[in-house]
C-alpha cells in the first residue's frame, strides 16, 4: 500500500472511530436488591429479589430523591444511624447491599427501592408523574416537597402514614416470648423490612396525594377503603415476583387461590419426618407474614382469600380492616376468577382436568405459561384499580362509587371486555353485598358513570398544558392560573355540578392532572384532563355542627369537552348523613383511631394498632 493510501485509510478509520466527545448516557434505571416478601422466608419462593427502579439524578445519602427522603433517625434510641449511599461505587456494581436485618444501610435502601417501585406503578396506571400534596412548614426544611421515610420511626408494633409529618413511619418490636411463630422469641422485628407493609404504607400516602378528602372520616366505607385500597395494591405486587408464582402454582396444582402450598413430600404412614413433607402457607395470598407471626397470630395479617361470599356480611361489619377486607375479597374473588376463565384452555390442552389439579405434577411448560397469564392478569387488575382512583368522586367515597369507577375507567380504556374482567367485577362486588347508590341494576350500561345530558355539554379550551421542562416558576403560574379557571367555570356550572353557588368561597380546586393513558382499542395514547372540585359547607348547631364534605370530579376531553361530572352533592341531606356519621365516632370512644377526628382527618397509627 502506497504512503498516500494508508494515510487515506488512518484518516476514514479515526473518521468512523468513536467519538471521545460523545458522553454516555445516563442510566434510566437503577437495580437494588430486596426482600421479596419478609426475611422469615429465607430464600425460598424468590424472597431474595432484585427491583428496577427509575435512576434518579441527583441521589444523595440517606436516600434523598426527587420523590422521598430517607431520614434514619430511632427516636428510641436517639440515634442516626449512618446513610447508605446508593451510588458508591461497590454499592452500585452489586446492584445494592445484600438482603440481610442487621445493617441499617440495607433497611434504608429497601424502603427507598420498595416507595419507589409503587410511584411507579400509579404513574403507569394514572397517565401522570405523581405530585405530593403542598404542605406548610413551620420552618425551611431541607426535604421539602418530598415523602419522609423513617425506617426505624418507632418502638412499637406498627407501620403508619402520618399525614401530617407527611411520612412513613416504619416500627420495629420484639416478638412474643411464648409464642413466636417461626420468629426466635424476642426476635427484633422490623417492619421495614415487609415488602408488602411499605407498598401498603406508601399507597396511603399517594391516596393521600390523589384524594386528601378521603382522610375525612364522612361515612363508614372512607377508613375501610382507605385500608383494602392500600392492601389491594400490595398484594398485587406479589404476583410480579417469577419464582414465587412457580412455586405457588406448582404447590397448589395450578389453584393459587388456596391459602396452602401441597408438601415437596407426602407424609408417611408414620405422621410427618421431615420438613419436606410440612404444607406451608401460599406466599402470594397472605401480607405481613412475619408480623402475624411475631404477634402470635399463626397468620399473616391480611388475606386476599377473605371468608366466602355473604351479602349480608356488611351489615354487620363497622371495624376499618374488617370492613376493607370485604373490599380486598371482592377483588381478588374477581382476579382469580378472570384468570381461571383466561387459562381453561392451556388445561384443555395439557389434558389435565381442574377437579384433579393438585393431584398431577404440572409440566414445566405447562407452570411457565400459567406463570405469565397469572402475572399478566395481576398487572391488568392493579392497574385497573388505580386507575380507577381518578373516576371516583372528591369525597365521601363509598364501595359502590368505587365499583362504580373501577367499571367506567376500564370501559372507558377498553370497550370490549372480551376478557370477562368487568363481569367478574361486578359479580364478586354483588356476592359481598356491595350495592352502588343511584342505579337500576347491576348490568353494566346501569354501573357507568352518566356523562351530563346534552344541553350541558360544557366546554373548557382555555387550560395550559405546563411544559415537562418548564421552571418551577413557569409551572407554578401556569398551574395558579388553571386553578383559577377551573374554580370560575365550577361556579358558574354550580347546578349542574350539585355545588352551592352562594358557597363559592368555600369551593376549592384540590387538584387539577393532565394524563396520558395507553389505549389498548386504539393503539393511540388517549390524553385527557382530571379536575378535583371539593366543597366545604359549614354546618348550623341544630344540624350537627362541623363541616360537611362534597365536591365533583371532572373528566375532560383533550379538547376540553367535559365528559363525566361524578358529584358528590351537598344540596340534599348528605350534610345532615355526615353529622350523624360524626355523632356516632365520637360516641364510639373505643374507636381511638377515630380520635383525629378532633383535627378532622384518619389517624393511622391509632388505625392499625388494632392491627
Amino acid at each position: 500500500m502506497s504512503p498516500g493510501a494508508a494515510a487515506a485509510a488512518r484518516q476514514r478509520l479515526k473518521s468512523n472511530g468513536p467519538d471521545p466527545r460523545r458522553p454516555v448516557p445516563r442510566p434510566v434505571f437503577r437495580w437494588l436488591r430486596a426482600f421479596a416478601f419478609d426475611p422469615s422466608r429465607g430464600k425460598n419462593y424468590g424472597n431474595y429479589m432484585t427491583l428496577q427502579v427509575p435512576f434518579e439524578h441527583p441521589l444523595a445519602p440517606g436516600p434523598v430523591g426527587s420523590y422521598l427522603a430517607v431520614v434514619d433517625y430511632d427516636p428510641g434510641n436517639q440515634c442516626y444511624y449512618e446513610s447508605v449511599d446508593l451510588n458508591d461505587r461497590w454499592i452500585l456494581a452489586n446492584a445494592g447491599i445484600a438482603p440481610t436485618e442487621s445493617d441499617p444501610r440495607f433497611h434504608q435502601q429497601m424502603v427507598y427501592a420498595v416507595v419507589s417501585e409503587t410511584i411507579q406503578r400509579f404513574e403507569y396506571a394514572l397517565g401522570r408523574r405523581i405530585r405530593w400534596r403542598r404542605r406548610k412548614y413551620r420552618h425551611k426544611s431541607p426535604f421539602q416537597g418530598r415523602l419522609l421515610v423513617f425506617p426505624h420511626g418507632v418502638q412499637e408494633a406498627n407501620a403508619f402514614y402520618d399525614p401530617n409529618l407527611h411520612a412513613l413511619v416504619f416500627g420495629y418490636f420484639r416478638a412474643s416470648e411464648t409464642d413466636p411463630g417461626n420468629n426466635l422469641p424476642n426476635q427484633t422485628i422490623f417492619t421495614c423490612l415487609a415488602h408488602d407493609v411499605v407498598a401498603h404504607e406508601t399507597t396511603h400516602a399517594l391516596l393521600d396525594s390523589i384524594r386528601p378528602a378521603f382522610m375525612q372520616p364522612t361515612n363508614i366505607d372512607v377508613a375501610a377503603f382507605h385500608e383494602g385500597f392500600a392492601d389491594i395494591v400490595a398484594l398485587f405486587q406479589h404476583f410480579s415476583i417469577k419464582e414465587a408464582v412457580l412455586e405457588a402454582l406448582r404447590g397448589t396444582g395450578g389453584a393459587l387461590f388456596s391459602e396452602h402450598l401441597s408438601p415437596a413430600a407426602p407424609p408417611g404412614k408414620d405422621g410427618v419426618r421431615i420438613t419436606a413433607q410440612i404444607g406451608q402457607r401460599n406466599p402470594l395470598v397472605g401480607m405481613a407474614d412475619q408480623f402475624g407471626d411475631a404477634i402470635g397470630l399463626h397468620r399473616p395479617l391480611r388475606s386476599a382469600i377473605g371468608t366466602p361470599p355473604d351479602a349480608k356480611a356488611l351489615e354487620s361489619m363497622t371495624e376499618a380492616h374488617d370492613r376493607g377486607s370485604i373490599l380486598v375479597a371482592a377483588i381478588f374473588d374477581a382476579f382469580f376468577t378472570a384468570f381461571v376463565r383466561r387459562t381453561i384452555d392451556l388445561w384443555r390442552i395439557a389434558g389435565i382436568s381442574r377437579e384433579r389439579g393438585e393431584d398431577v405434577e404440572l409440566h414445566p411448560d405447562l407452570l411457565g405459561r400459567l406463570c405469565d397469564e397469572v402475572s399478566k392478569t395481576a398487572g391488568h387488575f392493579q392497574t385497573m384499580c388505580i386507575r380507577g382512583l381518578d373516576y371516583c368522586p372528591p369525597v365521601d367515597i363509598t364501595f359502590g362509587d368505587y365499583l362504580r369507577a373501577l367499571i367506567t375507567a376500564d370501559y372507558d380504556t377498553v370497550r370490549d371486555d372480551d376478557l370477562g374482567y368487568r363481569a367478574a367485577l361486578v359479580d364478586a362486588f354483588r356476592l359481598r353485598g356491595i350495592r352502588p347508590e343511584a342505579v337500576t341494576s347491576y348490568s353494566e350500561e346501569s354501573l357507568l358513570w352518566i356523562p351530563p345530558e346534552s344541553k350541558h355539554r360544557l366546554k373548557l379550551e382555555t387550560l395550559q398544558r405546563p411544559d415537562p421542562n418548564a421552571s418551577e416558576v413557569e409551572f407554578a403560574a401556569i398551574e395558579k392560573s388553571n386553578a383559577r379557571q377551573l374554580h370560575a367555570f365550577a361556579c358558574a356550572n354550580a347546578k349542574v355540578f350539585g355545588l352551592n353557588h352562594f358557597n363559592r368561597r368555600h369551593i376549592a380546586v384540590d387538584s387539577f392532572h393532565f394524563v396520558v393513558r395507553p389505549n389498548p382499542d386504539t393503539l393511540l395514547p388517549t390524553s385527557e384532563m382530571v379536575a378535583v372540585i371539593v366543597e366545604r359547607l359549614e354546618q348550623p348547631e341544630k344540624k350537627g355542627g362541623g363541616t360537611a364534605f362534597g365536591g365533583v370530579t371532572l373528566l375532560f376531553n383533550e379538547d376540553g369537552t367535559l365528559r363525566y361530572a361524578v358529584r358528590k352533592s351537598l344540596r340534599n341531606d348528605r350534610p345532615e348523613k355526615q353529622a350523624f356519621f360524626r355523632q356516632l365516632l365520637w360516641e364510639s370512644v373505643p374507636r381511638g383511631a377515630y380520635e383525629a377526628m378532633k383535627t378532622g382527618q384518619i389517624d393511622f397509627r391509632a388505625l392499625h394498632q388494632r392491627y
